[in-house]
């Protein structure tokens, strides 16, 4: 079983870098992630900003974290030399400051870019604002403490970074011993070369200039890591800048040629007119087909060897595809209680998100009741007759109230007794309508119960408030699933991670009378992957005709399981989001052990935003799920 410490995630803030990572980047590929350091990795797709911002206030926050996705779509992508990044981290290796040369280096590329930057995009001055001057709170901060601490090299950096970006000439340094400002005094002509620099390779000179300074002063690598090195996975790239990496055309796997007999081979030499935008003829359709050749023969049909095609021909190539076994007039026997729904080559991998690539669904369905769950469910209608009657009541009265009451007050219709506008207005309203009969309600429910192994002491009293939700919805006619998921941990490896949805009630026999005893079949399981399920939930009621769809998920806390520990809450905002663009209405209730706190309260408002319950005390899990049912229900009349 997988559990993480609890982390706060803007999952607004989240969605903004991620957008502005593709756009900036020109790239819908590359992922935004929040991680110890900022830097750009094309080998793993991905732009991260440092956690550094997380603890800050909102402001500084979200204008940090910009800055960062910002210097590295922009600065880092087009603009830094790879060959020579990559060359100065194998020739650091051997240096006795690795750590403090990497952030040197990084602090001084950032102050390039960043002065680029600023020059072409105007718009970004802002963010770098706020990030100079938090950059220089902190590091005025950690100046003191490593005075304290007597670490010299991290006090130096300190001193360094302060320097280059003082409002004013030569900044006083108090409590810094009279060696360090020496020494700092030293390094002054090469820092201030800085801001003549053009290239990486200018600032890798730079870099090591400083470096040997220090080595022959007798300084020692530094203690903290306050920059990394803007570039993950340097040394796998062959082009200059990332942005060439990115647009590199790969040669063919193979490089085999077709044995050919010329004097077998008969061709004709004539001229073939090509596509120009001078010559397109614009009364007439042009179709152009264009795909990637990655595995082929290379043959001489496009030097002298080119003939007039036929009918016949075909592309003498390899190229990627991908086919998927249809299941229609397939008798292959199958265990009709445990089905795998793939999602892997039926269905895109966008489609059920990035964090859920491995994820397998399984589908369970819920046995015949025993004798014992026949009892205690009769048990739990008993204690729950009082809300389920009262809010019956409520709906009843409601519906009647519509059926019954006339519109008054119309331009045309049944003549009212009441004349008195006929004689005191210019345009009456004398007339009114009686309403027609109500249809039944519009409307489908899906509720979905988290079955992580953390439920274990709240399963009890959730499936009476399940109870509730069924024998309401019953009683009213009113379609409706139940469904408990939950991901195995024991099966889980790097490539599967097996996830299952239990029907405990289908919506095609939610209205028979017997089925109810099944919700005593819910079980606490193991893992949680809550945007999974809920993606795969919001594709079945996408299906449904009715006019008012509606998904209450049942959970106890943050979305928790295997790879599934950063991303998790924003996976679960981007499919409850997907659902609600669909027209589904998602409610999350979070069920508590007593109280609620406060970074609970925060998860669920990042997740599902004002449509949240909060249920203090799961004993009292009827009495709050009653105003729910009864704001929900109302709504679908």
């Amino acid at each position: 079983m997988y559990r993480f410490h609890q982390t706060k995630v803007d999952t607004h803030l989240f969605m903004q870098l991620q957008d502005l990572t593709a756009v900036l980047a020109k790239n819908e590929q590359l992922q935004f992630e929040s991680s110890f350091g900022s830097f750009i990795d094309l080998v793993e797709n991905k732009v991260t900003a440092s956690r550094f911002w997380d603890r800050l206030p909102l402001e500084t926050k979200e204008a940090g974290a910009k800055s960062d996705v910002i210097l590295r779509t922009l600065g880092t992508l087009h603009q830094t030399d790879v060959k020579s990044l990559r060359q100065f981290k194998e020739n650091v290796q051997d240096s006795l400051l690795p750590k403090f040369s990497i952030q040197l280096m990084t602090l001084l590329e950032d102050i390039r870019l960043e002065d680029a930057i600023r020059k072409e995009r105007p718009g970004t001055k802002r963010n770098f604002t706020y990030r100079q001057k938090y950059f220089h709170h902190f590091f005025t901060t950690q100046l003191q403490s490593n005075i304290t601490r007597s670490y010299a090299t991290d006090e130096m950096f300190c001193m360094i970074y302060l320097l280059l970006f003082a409002s004013r000439p030569d900044p006083g340094f108090p409590r810094v011993e009279e060696a360090q400002l020496d020494m700092l005094d030293s390094l002054k002509p090469n820092l201030y070369s800085v801001f003549e620099t053009r290239h990486t390779r200018d600032n890798v000179a730079l870099t090591e200039q400083i470096v040997q300074k220090m080595q022959r002063a007798g300084y020692t690598d530094s203690i903290h890591e306050y920059f990394i090195l803007p570039i993950g996975h340097v040394e796998a790239y062959e082009k200059s800048t990332l942005f060439d990496e990115l647009t590199r055309t790969d040669p063919l796997v193979n490089n085999d040629r077709q044995e050919e007999t010329n004097e077998e081979n008969e061709y004709f030499d004539e001229t073939f007119s090509t596509w120009h935008r001078e010559n397109k003829n614009d009364e007439r359709k042009q179709n152009f087909l264009q795909f990637e050749l990655e595995q082929g023969t290379k043959t001489s049909m496009l030097g002298g060897g080119a003939r007039e095609t036929e009918d016949g021909d075909q592309a003498m190539a390899a190229i990627q595809g991908a086919t998927g076994q249809s299941e229609q007039n397939d008798y292959s026997d199958q265990e009709s209680l445990n089905k795998e729904e793939n999602t892997s080559e039926n269905g895109s991998e966008s489609s059920f998100g990035k964090e859920n690539e491995h994820a397998r669904m399984f589908t369970e369905y819920a046995e015949t009741p025993t004798e014992d769950e026949e009892l205690q469910y009769q048990q739990f209608v008993e204690e729950i007759d009082p809300f389920k009657r009262k809010l019956a009541k409520t709906i009843q009265l409601t519906l009647e109230h519509k059926q019954n009451t006339p519109r008054t007050g119309l331009l045309f219709g049944r003549l009212s007794k009441k004349l008195l506008p006929v004689f005191l207005d210019d345009s009456p309203r004398a007339f009114y309508k009686k309403e027609q009969e109500s249809k039944e309600f519009d409307a489908v429910f899906t509720l979905l119960i988290d079955c992580s192994a953390s439920m274990e002491n709240k399963i009890e009293e959730t499936k009476r408030g399940v109870t509730l939700f069924h024998e309401v919805l019953k009683e009213l006619r009113i379609p409706h699933e139940i469904i408990g998921f939950w991901e195995d941990a024991n099966k889980v490896s790097d490539n599967y991670q097996p996830n299952y949805l239990q029907y405990i009630q289908t919506l095609e026999d939610s209205f028979y009378k017997d089925q109810g005893a099944k919700i005593m079949q819910l079980e606490a399981q193991e893992d949680n992957r809550d945007g999974f399920s809920i993606r795969h939930v919001t594709q079945k009621l996408m299906s449904r005709s009715e006019k008012n769809k509606f998904l209450l998920v049942f959970s106890d806390g943050q979305p928790a399981a295997s790879g599934y520990d950063q991303n998790g809450i924003v996976d679960t905002y981007q499919a409850v989001a997907n659902a609600r663009k669909h027209q589904i209405d998602v409610v999350g209730m979070f069920l508590a052990n007593g109280h609620v706190e406060e970074n609970d309260d925060t998860m669920m408002q990042n997740i599902y935003g004002k449509e949240r319950i909060m249920v203090p005390d799961v004993s009292t899990l009827p009495e709050q799920f009653t105003p729910l049912l009864k704001r929900l229900l109302l709504k679908a009349i």
